[in-house]
């Protein structure tokens, strides 16, 4: 079998022990995928920044630059065939066919993940993504004015895109546990809003003077980030001789390890380790050292017990570690060994057809805005395209800091579902202020903070409850993700047919979805509630337990 990329390799020739080894990967893991997922999210926006210039006003256009316009030019600032009177629908076509495409793939997506080599899957997938994000710019060069061809851009670019969610929540979801996952999966999915600031910003430089740069520029980022992530991504722990977080709950002790004392080859756990590694009879057995052996060397229960430092373990450590040999064979080995979930058994899960249904609606809301935004700042105050899209990153930079809030309270509360009913609620009325276009920020974090929560955080903590199943995490990913992108492609459908009975219906259509959303969370917020009544009521019976017990 092909060995894992040389960089990572030479990383084990540096004097550093198992513990910083594993903290140096889990960064590692966090920024690379927060890297890569930026760059899909940054192809994707210079769709709503470019569609401000395919159809223009051009009796306005013409008055700025003393053009006289006839009948045989009346359409010279627009690009056909978005020049006609039906451009609304035309450029509607073009997102709900990449959103659709999306969603169907996104189901897709999540099966093959669970069954592939990720590294393999995401880095290909960010291939063809950058391929067809330029190819949509070659438009503009080529002089294409088919709807077709567009339409075929666009449909492509939406399935190959699936690839890239389902890849990268599952690569966190490995490497980290589940205690601080909300603060830090919240931190992580700013990438989302990132990818949009970045995209509007690069798109927003070229799309008045040539607008297919700014479908090239981003396509050529994700092309060169994606070839990166064929060289360095590491999807399991187990990859690099290091363990599941999802493995253990013990405290364990680990001794200093350098490369003089540590072998690339080192011994898997048999059945008889297996035992000591899940045995809580002997305190003696929790503290002996983990030295690393070759194959066939004494296991660590039989090993010495000099302890040269003690790691506590944390919800974000891995805590055993699984040896074994640094090559491709020892991820075959290990995926080999788990079951992948089916989709059938995955919707078996509690929680996910409720949550999957509510992220229908909160990303209806949440793409709406993001195909729309520009185009409605253009409209609404009379800035130019730059301007607009500039405008707009506002309520990606609110989305970033509600993505990080949800996160840390459904953390300290322990309340997913009410730390997302709460945002939802709140939510409802700031729509309707922010169709009088104030309180970009506090709209932006409200709208993105459950969307965020859900993809990221309840996701993994879906993903991973099937006790013996970690191959459940790309499947739920999936599903409770792509039932999201059928309702963000339906939203800018949706717009598209309204925004020509006024702006002021799509933000009643918003505020009705945003409420949707949250009635479909009611059963597992009611849920949380009768957990939190619980727990208060059970030290209340100790007490009268224990004073029954002296009377």
């Amino acid at each position: 079998m092909p060995q894992l990329p040389l960089l990572i390799q030479a990383l084990h020739s540096l004097p550093i022990t198992i513990r910083n080894r594993v903290v140096w990967y889990q960064y590692f893991i966090l920024f690379f995928t927060f890297v890569c997922y930026t760059t899909y999210h940054l192809s994707r926006k210079p769709i709503s920044v470019v569609k401000s210039v395919l159809h223009q006003n051009c009796t306005e256009v013409a008055a700025k630059k003393h053009y006289v316009i006839t009948d045989k030019n009346n359409t010279f600032c627009s690009w056909a065939p978005f020049d006609k009177g039906d451009y609304t629908e035309l450029l509607g076509s073009l997102e709900y066919a990449y959103l659709f495409a999306y969603a169907i793939g996104m189901l897709v997506s999540g099966h093959i993940a669970e069954r592939v080599n990720l590294r393999h899957y995401l880095g290909i997938g960010m291939l063809l993504s950058g391929l067809t994000t330029a190819m949509f710019g070659f438009g503009y060069y080529l002089q294409i004015h088919r709807i077709e061809y567009y339409i075929f851009v666009q449909i492509f670019g939406g399935l190959v895109q699936a690839t890239g969610w389902p890849s990268v929540v599952a690569c966190v979801g490995h490497w980290f546990g589940k205690g601080r996952r909300g603060f830090i999966m919240g931190v992580w999915n700013s990438h989302t809003s990132a990818g949009n600031i970045l995209g509007s910003v690069i798109a927003g430089l070229f799309v008045s003077s040539s607008w297919g740069l700014s479908f090239i520029v981003p396509g050529a980022i994700i092309f060169a980030v994606g070839c990166f992530c064929l060289l360095l991504l590491i999807p399991y722990p187990t990859d690099v001789g290091l363990p599941s977080p999802h493995d253990n709950d013990l405290d364990i002790m680990v001794q200093s390890v350098t490369p003089s004392t540590l072998d690339i080859t080192e011994y898997a756990p048999n059945t008889h380790d297996r035992q000591w590694f899940d045995s809580p009879d002997s305190e003696q057995q929790q503290t002996s050292s983990l030295s690393a052996s070759p194959v066939g060397a004494t296991p660590p229960s039989r090993a010495s017990s000099s302890v040269n430092q003690r790691v506590p373990a944390a919800d974000t450590d891995p805590l055993l570690p699984r040896h074994s040999t640094l090559t491709e064979s020892t991820a075959s080995s290990d995926m080999g060994s788990r079951k992948a979930i089916s989709l059938l058994g995955a919707l078996r899960i509690p929680g996910v057809i409720e949550y999957s249904l509510c992220l229908f609606f909160a990303k209806l809301v949440s793409y709406t805005f993001l195909y729309w935004l520009p185009n409605y700042i253009k409209h609404s105050s009379g800035l130019n395209p730059e301007e607009s899209a500039f405008l707009s990153t506002l309520f990606d930079v609110g989305g970033i800091v509600g993505g990080v809030l949800a996160g840390v309270v459904s953390d300290v509360t322990g309340r997913r579902a009410l730390t997302c009913m709460m945002m939802l609620l709140l939510a409802a009325p700031m729509l309707f202020i922010y169709e009088k276009f104030v309180l970009l920020l506090i709209t932006g974090g409200l709208v993105n903070g459950p969307y965020a929560l859900i993809t990221t955080a309840v996701s993994a903590d879906l993903g991973t409850s099937v006790k013996g199943d970690s191959k459940a995490l790309a499947t739920v990913t999936a599903i409770i993700d792509g039932t999201g992108s059928m309702g963000a492609a339906l939203g800018p459908l949706l717009t598209g047919l309204i925004v020509n009975t006024g702006w002021q219906n799509v933000f009643y259509m918003l505020m009705t979805a945003d409420l949707l959303a949250l009635l479909l969370l009611c059963r597992m917020g009611l849920s949380e509630v009768n957990e939190c009544r619980n727990q208060r009521t059970e030290p209340a019976y100790e007490d009268l337990a224990r004073e029954t017990t002296r009377s």
